[in-house]
């Protein structure tokens, strides 16, 4: 039997209040100084940390005595009219009808406008072992788009992977474009593996340089060594040449595998993993970065197209188009295995 805790603003505080408890899973709720609503979901593998009134955002997650996000700046969430406003979060979601780095011609923020969407209600899914936290946003424009977004996230009694959801439906009368990436900013282990069940020869460098990235010649230079064959990126070493960050590209997924894996090996023995279908993401982006301030080994952001802005997808042709009342749903497994 499943059941519902609606959650209202008025139950977050500074001080954390338990909201629902068993002898698998706790559910806490309180609020960062900066204001921002945060729910807690445990259980005895570790934890996860989710904004449910502020994009969904995943602001933190810890498994077996690991956390899996990036090193940042935050020490908590901020609020902001875009992702680099509180860019600390172990994941958020991008897009839904702009997504990725905007070209100049392009006119969208940074990943679009669902990040620190203000969600309009949330609320927990408590079903046998599994709990979720659960928001609902919806986006309508006059003149322009009208959406739904709902995502979710799963944590399971005594398990170190949990699920990440979303479901777009279009509410409008005309088509709507959609462009949506999982974005998850994972850590950085120094001497971290690569793997997927993907040929190396899909994962190709990116070879547009979006306005945030300032290259210097160690980098070009170092660029050119991967695309000539001469070094592949698929160890966690060289930390001072992701500085600027180094992306791949994947594309066309559902030539190779239905169900795609991928995994961080850490030197230290434990295996960061995400899972996907193809059929709901059939792109994805691989993203590292390594300074003093950030360090992000980003193994794998699953995606319906590249984060290249809108009119990048528009010309190449895999932009989504969402006929109207038609719904689409993606959804993520990751964590440690």
């Amino acid at each position: 039997m499943k059941s519902t805790i609606h959650l209202f603003k008025e139950l977050f505080t500074t001080e954390a209040k338990i909201l629902l408890q068993n002898e698998h899973i706790t559910v806490e709720a309180f609020k960062y100084h900066s204001g921002i609503e945060a729910v807690k979901l445990s259980n005895r593998r570790g934890f996860i940390i989710v904004l449910p009134f502020y994009g969904q955002i995943i602001w933190d997650a810890c498994f077996n005595g690991h956390s899996l996000k990036m090193k940042n700046m935050f020490s908590e969430p901020k609020l902001g009219n875009e992702i680099i406003d509180t860019y600390g979060c172990f994941c958020f979601h991008s897009g839904l009808i702009r997504n990725g780095c905007p070209a100049p011609e392009d006119t969208h923020p940074l990943h679009g406008e669902m990040p620190c969407a203000p969600m309009d209600k949330a609320w927990l899914e408590l079903d046998n072992d599994r709990v979720a936290i659960c928001s609902e946003y919806e986006y309508v424009k006059g003149f322009g788009d009208h959406y739904l977004a709902q995502p979710k996230v799963i944590l399971t009694a005594n398990s170190s992977l949990f699920d990440i959801q979303m479901q777009v439906t279009n509410l409008a009368s005309v088509e709507m474009p959609l462009q949506y990436m999982c974005h998850m900013n994972y850590c950085y282990e120094h001497g971290a593996t690569f793997s997927q069940n993907i040929p190396q020869s899909a994962i190709t460098l990116r070879e547009s340089i979006p306005a945030h990235v300032k290259p210097t010649a160690e980098w070009s230079e170092f660029n050119e060594k991967i695309k000539r064959g001469d070094y592949v990126l698929n160890r966690l070493d060289n930390d001072q040449m992701y500085n600027p960050e180094i992306v791949f590209f994947m594309d066309n997924l559902q030539q190779y595998q239905q169900d795609l894996e991928y995994r961080m090996q850490s030197p230290n023995g434990h295996t960061y993993t995400t899972r996907f279908s193809s059929a709901q993401f059939n792109y994805a982006t691989r993203w590292i970065l390594y300074n003093a301030d950030q360090q992000v080994g980003a193994f794998v952001l699953p995606a319906t197209c590249r984060p290249e802005g809108y009119l990048a997808a528009q010309r190449n042709g895999t932009l989504i188009m969402l006929s109207p009342h038609e719904s689409r749903c993606f959804s993520v497994t990751t964590g440690i295995e």
